[in-house]
């Protein structure tokens, strides 16, 4: 383990598999404690509502799986966390801090483009969760081309194509393990008010007019604020509005 690697938490390294979140999920039974799973390659990786998810080599495929306390609403805020996370290791590698923005509800953006994405996956029986895989996907060397992705949504870019910095998969998890665990542990001590509060503070397009896509719903509006839930609030036309998911265009 790395020096600064989170104590109690488990690191598994594979040169290919399906996809780590399901992988991540196998080791959900027999968890002593979180556990990363990080892999070379993935054949079957996806993104959010089932997309494929390109998975070329040298690009970071990783998934961290736990048993969290808490009920469901209160789980699913850990994406927050990751997401806090993700832009600490970015401006941690790069020395970049203006350049990356958090895009809600599960995006980090590099000058503007899609950099990394968080897919969140739980398994439990009513208030129970009996566990939650996080996983993130960070386009180190290469992005899928903008013809891959639907028209409006937001140009994918590299790390490499951006910034002519390379930076290894196991590199990126040396930092993103303990500015997660940092994070974690913030959240369990004082609750989701200052993940709230950093996370608007690194967010794009604040005040700006956005598009948010729930299903066959489409909403025009000002980006206010997320509120306590983490849910998008608009302003549209003098009326706030809490959207708890969606897809955001800009």
């Amino acid at each position: 383990m790395t020096p600064n690697w989170p104590e109690g938490v488990a690191r598994h390294a594979l040169a290919s598999v399906d996809s780590t979140n399901a992988y991540a999920a196998t080791l959900a039974p027999g968890l002593t404690g979180p556990a990363w799973v990080l892999a070379a390659e993935q054949t079957a990786g996806r993104g959010r509502r089932g997309r494929p998810w390109t998975s070329p080599q040298g690009n970071f495929y990783g998934s961290l799986v736990m048993k969290p306390a808490g009920p469901p609403d209160q789980v699913a805020l850990r994406s927050f966390a990751a997401a806090l996370a993700l832009h600490d290791t970015c401006v941690s590698l790069t020395g970049l801090p203006q350049a990356f923005a958090l895009k809600w509800p599960n995006d980090v953006l590099l000058n503007g483009g899609k950099l990394a994405g968080i897919l969140l996956e739980s398994v439990g029986q009513g208030a129970t969760v009996s566990h939650l895989v996080i996983g993130i996907g960070v386009n180190l060397i290469g992005a899928p081309p903008p013809e891959a992705v639907e028209p409006g949504a937001v140009t994918p870019v590299s790390l490499l194509s951006e910034t002519g910095l390379r930076i290894t998969p196991e590199r990126f998890l040396e930092h993103l393990a303990p500015a997660f665990a940092q994070w974690e542990a913030t959240f369990a001590t004082a609750g989701f008010a200052p993940l709230r509060a950093a996370w608007l503070a690194r967010a794009a397009r604040i005040g700006e007019r956005i598009r948010a896509r729930t299903g066959s719903t489409t909403r025009d509006g000002i980006f206010e604020t997320i509120d306590a839930s983490g849910a998008l609030v608009l302003n549209m036309s003098g009326m706030r509005v809490a959207i708890p998911a969606a897809e955001v265009f800009f």
